[in-house]
């Protein structure tokens, strides 16, 4: 069967995602009721939400007439209120023991942009009570240890949106084409849509597409919105990381972001979610997505990593650093991992390449038990697939090599390019579009310090394919030590800092300098500290961090019953049964075989990704004027309509941190050059030096970070040649001459500053005379002195 790949994007129809109209929110607060009033940016048109607090159950009307500001100023005057508070969006409700609770955004920031889609991260939030108890009853006193718990999710640390930006879906996804409308719509038996546009015809479409799901972490606190009409109140939020750098090419800038979406799915912390449940959702499943934009011109490239797809896990009753790992269950047709891998090809397509980093070798067994555990799960499930299809399986002792002699670096470049030649990038522009079909796959035992310092070697090797492709090298290849590669391993730390925070309780202990063996001796102690605090965190804190995410996700739901029972959250031996809730029917005999572990649509597009070929989308509006607010990119993104700064923007604010970020003294402005760098001082620990970062965890401790420049800037000054002996003893002894500081022009632009010669004055002094006569009205008075006679004096 012939694979069905996307269809081809036609430019005289054009795909606009629809604007939110509501990006501001007010609450207005009685006794009685709670009023939200949501306005676009431009505070021109109004909806409004009415909630009665007086029912115990959540009871929302909707005004579905949209209103204008006379409307609500009326509104406002007409009524009294006991408070207000002004909000950006509406996260949701959530409710505990006794009646629900409002959560709203009240700050935020920018924090990245994507064409002109701008991305936020949230900065605070606001929890109202809805339901106000009635007069002489005592509040449950476990209400208020339900409520302390939701709230150590601090949704102010890694929580991002977008009024316009599908943040849960991949660059390549957001930019194909609709094929079906409405989200129960039956790819076996509907028909998708085909877009023909007639012969000098240009048409536009506006949609609102279908987050998806399993990235989205207010789903639960949504569900109580299901009943409102007006799909823009609901505002999804992903947690994770997203950051922003720019690379200034002599004076062009062209920005990098990366973006990381953790999954909602067997979420949790270190110790407590290992492995995966029987769905095949992995513990620590993050995808990664590299974002290269330049104009119209877009790239982008994603890899995920994840837990090994098994049942296994390690016993932290002992107070052990490591604990043993062990299998808990028997798997013998490998379909967890069959079940995790279908959804891999779905949603990327073939090949789904793993990238396995545990030991293979050890004296005691210990990690080497996963790897044997995932040789034997690939090599069955291969057996069912098209050799063109199959999982490809790279095994690489990274802990090993490291402490060899080999370069860790270059062999996972060596990885990193057979990858990008199997799945490719990405690229779109004016004319063309090339799409990634495939996945890689990074895998270490925690997916943290290991996992990130390969993803990054993978980001470097795409970085150069993708400015390759967009004109700014002459080869696929970029140079440690350059601004470029610099930048990008300050995403990657603060990217790896970040998620290790999430999962591991700590930041990176092993981090990219140290597998490239340019971290200073002395950060040792950093890595020592760090790993004392991931084994505090994992060992004291990890089970209250673990209840407060299961419920704030929804997968433990507190009700008096329950409670009754003596069944709180805290009571629970095990939450294994909430996180695999549809256990009984999982265990159901399927009338599919076991062998048929790849989905018909899956495999009918491979190795395309069938969700990229069968996109949905919620509603789709023909647009007959393209100035229509609800597609206004350039006035959403520049906000034209008040009085603004370039110091406010975003990309001015990327543009300007790139600028201070290179060196001060330089003679080569190329960004893809290996520079020496002066030493850095402490107060600019954080590595995030070109961007807007979304952690504001430093990398270590000052004195590590002091270490780690004076390494740096040894390792630079053995690479770097010098352009002359005398200014080789002289960098070599430390001292700072003129010459250093200024070298002559023909070491830098290859020619001297001479007088010019004789023969030439001639020639200048013809021209002038020339123009004398043909422009007589510019020689009058003194100007009329003739420039050769001036000369000639002056020699």
């Amino acid at each position: 069967m012939q694979p069905s790949p996307p269809p081809a994007m036609d430019p005289s129809i054009r795909f606009f995602p629809l604007i939110s109209s509501i990006q501001k929110v007010a609450l207005f607060e009685t006794k009685s009721k709670l009023y939200l009033i949501g306005s676009n940016s431009r505070e021109t048109r109004f909806r409004l939400l009415e909630i009665d607090r007086k029912k115990p159950e959540l009871t929302i009307h909707e005004d579905a007439n949209e209103l204008e500001k006379g409307d609500i100023r009326k509104f406002v005057q007409s009524r009294s209120f006991i408070r207000s508070i002004s909000a950006y969006g509406v996260l949701g409700f959530v409710k505990f023991l006794e009646g629900y609770y409002l959560i709203l955004v009240t700050k935020r920031t920018r924090c990245a942009f994507i064409g002109k889609h701008i991305i936020y991260t949230i900065k605070d939030t606001a929890m109202i009570r809805v339901n106000e108890p009635p007069a002489g009853k005592q509040i449950h006193p476990l209400e208020q240890r339900y409520v302390k718990m939701f709230s150590n999710v601090d949704m102010k640390s890694n929580f991002y949106f977008s009024y316009s930006y599908d943040l849960t879906r991949s660059l390549q996804y957001n930019l194909s084409e609709p094929r079906y409308v409405g989200v129960d719509s039956d790819f076996e038996r509907d028909d998708p849509l085909v877009w023909k546009a007639s012969p000098g015809e240009r048409t536009t479409y506006g949609f609102r597409g279908v987050p998806r799901s399993r990235f989205v972490w207010n789903t639960y606190l949504l569900k109580p919105m299901d009943c409102i009409l007006h799909r823009d109140w609901k505002l999804e939020v992903i947690h994770g990381f997203i950051s922003q750098s720019s690379i200034s090419i002599f004076g062009r800038p062209i920005y990098v972001c990366l973006i990381a979406r953790r999954s909602t799915r067997f979420a949790g912390t270190r110790f407590l979610k290992r492995g995966a449940n029987y769905l095949g959702d992995v513990a620590n499943e993050v995808e990664t997505e590299q974002i290269v934009l330049d104009g119209t011109r877009m790239s982008s490239f994603t890899q995920l990593r994840g837990s090994v797809p098994s049942h296994w896990s390690q016993d932290v009753s002992k107070m052990v650093p490591k604990p043993q790992i062990a299998l808990d269950l028997s798997d013998p047709y490998n379909e967890t991992a069959g079940k995790h891998y279908e959804r891999l090809m779905y949603h990327h397509g073939a090949p789904i390449i793993i990238l396995n980093l545990v030991k293979k070798r050890e004296k005691r067994r210990h990690e080497s038990v996963l790897s044997d555990e995932m040789v034997v799960s690939v090599d069955y499930l291969n057996q069912f697939l098209p050799p063109d299809f199959r999982i490809r399986y790279i095994d690489f002792d990274m802990a090993r090599k490291s402490r060899g002699e080999g370069s860790v670096m270059e062999s996972l470049a060596k990885y990193a390019e057979n990858v990008i030649q199997l799945t490719g990038t990405f690229y779109l522009n004016d004319k063309e579009i090339h799409r990634q079909t495939g996945l890689v796959r990074v895998n270490c035992v925690d997916c943290l310090d290991r996992t990130n310092t390969a993803q990054f070697a993978i980001g470097k090797c795409v970085l150069a394919h993708q400015l390759y492709e967009m004109g700014f090298l002459k080869e696929r290849r970029l140079e440690f030590e350059s601004d470029c590669v610099t930048m990008l391993e300050n995403l990657y730390e603060d990217h790896g800092d970040t998620l290790a925070m999430q999962y591991g309780g700590s930041q990176l202990v092993h981090r990219i300098k140290t597998y490239r063996k340019t971290a200073a001796w002395a950060s040792q102690g950093n890595d020592i500290i760090q790993t004392l605090s991931r084994y505090c965190s994992n060992t004291f804190s990890d089970t209250e961090k673990q209840h407060s995410i299961n419920l704030f996700l929804g997968y433990y739901i507190p009700s008096e019953s329950e409670v009754n029972k003596s069944t709180h959250i805290w009571d629970l031996e095990t939450d294994f049964y909430i996180h695999n809730a549809q256990l009984d029917v999982i265990r159901q005999v399927s009338s599919v075989p076991l062998t048929q572990w790849v989905q018909p649509i899956t495999f009918r597009h491979l190795p395309h990704p069938a969700s990229d070929c069968n996109r949905v989308v919620r509603e789709l509006i023909k647009i007959h004027t393209p100035d229509v607010e609800i597609i206004d990119y350039y006035s959403n993104f520049y906000h034209n309509f008040k009085l603004t700064s370039f110091e406010e923007h975003i990309a001015y604010q990327l543009t300007t941190l790139a600028r201070s970020f290179v060196p001060t003294v330089r003679t080569n402005f190329s960004p893809f050059e290996p520079v020496r760098r002066q030493q850095q001082s402490a107060a600019l620990k954080n590595p995030s030096l070109t961007g807007k970062s979304s952690t504001g965890s430093t990398n270590s401790s000052s004195s590590s970070m002091d270490d780690d420049s004076d390494s740096d800037e040894e390792d630079r000054s053995a690479k770097t040649a010098p352009n002359s002996s005398a200014n080789s003893s002289r960098a070599e002894d430390g001292v700072v001459t003129i010459n250093s500081m200024f070298p002559r022009t023909g070491e830098v632009y290859g020619f001297e500053i001479k007088p010019p010669k004789k023969a030439d004055m001639m020639k200048y002094q013809k021209y002038v005379q020339m123009n004398r006569i043909c422009n007589p009205q510019n020689y009058t008075g003194s100007a009329k002195a003739d420039s050769s006679q001036q000369y000639q004096q002056q020699q």
